[in-house]
């Protein structure tokens, strides 16, 4: 019964097997993105001594474990105001140009060895335009609602994720240069070896900027600046309620998970195993590459998302631009002339393989 089913399922057409890939993936990013939230409750609670949310029940049981669909029963029946002054066709299709590319970009995201939706070689490439697509819908957002504060709120955050994309990809530069090719799977098979054969090793400055820019790219704290309460009153996003307010928010807990696989594909051998690299595992479970090793980097990265909004003060905007512009950038070139010293004389992960 399995071959068959297995069979029929190779005989499909490419594209129709590439459409339920996507619907799967989908379906169980929003999901995450749901439960994410509730994830993130419980482990601020823990980390400040209290309990996080324990009323809402899922099925009668679990307590907590219902307030993601709570929270989105609550935000859908809520009224939808646009203000009488805005533009009202981009103030309405703001939230879904933040909101697609977090989920378009999985599209090259190598899940296994054998599972990627669009098995591009220009991966790399693909997914920095569409990371950078992101900051027109914070401007459209925040420019449509002609609003003072929500167009400060959309000009703070767009100069803070232009700065900081600067950065992500003169980081991804010195990754591209340690793989050869701009294929997320290849970045990763390129990886195997074991955990001092990741590239987090050898680019580990590289690795510090992509993830000081993931958490800054993210609007996540101590970069939340664009929602400042105490200064802004929310940010770009102000004049939004109900659903359109629920698209921005989901965006931008899709968008940790995507950075946060991405991380672990460009620095941590996304489907490999840590073990890889020991005579004693080989032939194991433990050494075998698959999804739940990608997963569980995900798991451990969006945890440090966590861990930092619980654990720093938020900066000032004067000193998130000087991080951005005067260190991160500047550290990134050098580390990439660095690599490329130590490419030239095949030095570390470059020798030449006897």
């Amino acid at each position: 019964m399995l071959m068959q089913a297995l069979n029929l399922w190779q005989a499909l057409p490419q594209y129709v097997r590439s459409t339920v890939w996507i619907l799967i993936v989908t379906v169980v990013l929003i999901l995450c993105v749901a439960f994410l939230t509730l994830w993130e409750r419980k482990v601020l609670g823990w980390m400040q001594l209290r309990r996080g949310p324990n009323r809402v029940k899922l099925l009668g049981l679990f307590p907590g474990l219902g307030q993601p669909f709570a929270d989105v029963i609550k935000l859908l029946i809520k009224e939808i105001i646009v203000p009488a002054r805005a533009n009202k066709l981009l103030f309405r299709i703001a939230p879904a140009i933040a909101l697609v590319p977090a989920f378009a970009a999985w599209a090259v995201v190598p899940l296994s060895p054998d599972l990627t939706i669009a098995n591009v070689d220009a991966g790399l490439l693909y997914v920095l335009s569409l990371t950078s697509a992101a900051v027109y819908g914070v401007i459209l957002a925040g420019w449509a609602a002609n609003s003072k504060y929500a167009f400060l709120g959309a000009m703070r955050s767009a100069a803070q994720i232009v700065a900081y994309e600067i950065a992500m990809g003169f980081a991804l530069v010195g990754v591209l240069m340690a793989a050869g090719s701009l294929n997320l799977g290849t970045i990763v098979r390129q990886q195997h070896g074991g955990l001092l054969a990741w590239n987090w090793f050898w680019l580990f400055p590289l690795f510090i900027v992509y993830a000081i820019s993931g958490v800054a790219e993210t609007n996540r704290a101590p970069f939340d600046v664009a929602e400042g309460e105490s200064e802004i009153v929310a940010g770009f996003h102000v004049e939004y309620s109900g659903i359109g307010f629920a698209l921005f928010f989901l965006a931008e807990y899709a968008n940790m998970i995507l950075i946060s696989a991405l991380t672990a594909v460009f620095f941590f051998g996304g489907w490999l195993s840590p073990f890889d690299g020991f005579s004693w595992a080989q032939g194991t479970l433990l050494a075998a590459p698959s999804f739940a090793w990608l997963a569980l980097k995900i798991f451990l990265a969006l945890f440090c998302f966590i861990w930092f909004r619980a654990t720093f003060p938020r900066y000032r905007y004067d000193q998130i631009m000087r991080l951005g512009w005067k260190i991160l950038i500047p550290v990134t070139l050098v580390w990439i002339t660095v690599e490329g010293v130590l490419s030239y004389y095949q030095i570390g992960p470059w020798r030449p393989v006897s």
